[in-house]
């Protein structure tokens, strides 16, 4: 089995879009032409943000945008201190500033514009 991606629901899948987009560092893919929904390609794995009416229509209501308080999305980075300062006026909700954790990683938490809950880390220090 394959973890293809982590798919996301939002009520603004613009906003979210342009949030992740930022965040990655990577453009945007429209694979099904429509204006519902987007993926981004990110080395590990790809981020897709669907917009809850299609979740609706296609995945029988099965999903509530803004409702998730049990996942957190992680992402490794080289530098943590520099994505802090890259994304400053990106983020608005920051839960953690950057850490160093008690196994080695140094990581920081923020919340997308969602509320999502995303750790951006880096390892070995």
């Amino acid at each position: 089995m394959k973890l293809a991606s982590i798919r996301l629901v939002t009520d603004d899948l613009p906003a979210l879009t342009a949030f992740y987009s930022t965040l990655t560092n990577t453009e945007p893919v429209t694979p099904f032409g429509s204006g519902d929904y987007a993926e981004l390609h990110t080395e590990g794995g790809i981020v897709a943000l669907a917009d809850s009416a299609a979740v609706n229509r296609f995945n029988n209501n099965a999903a509530v945008a803004a409702a998730n308080r049990s996942a957190i999305i992680e992402f490794e980075v080289d530098d943590v201190d520099a994505e802090r300062a890259r994304l400053s006026d990106q983020v608005t909700a920051w839960v953690q500033e950057p850490t160093n954790q008690p196994w080695g990683n140094r990581s920081m938490l923020l919340r997308d514009p969602d509320g999502n809950l995303v750790n951006i880390y880096s390892t070995g220090h």
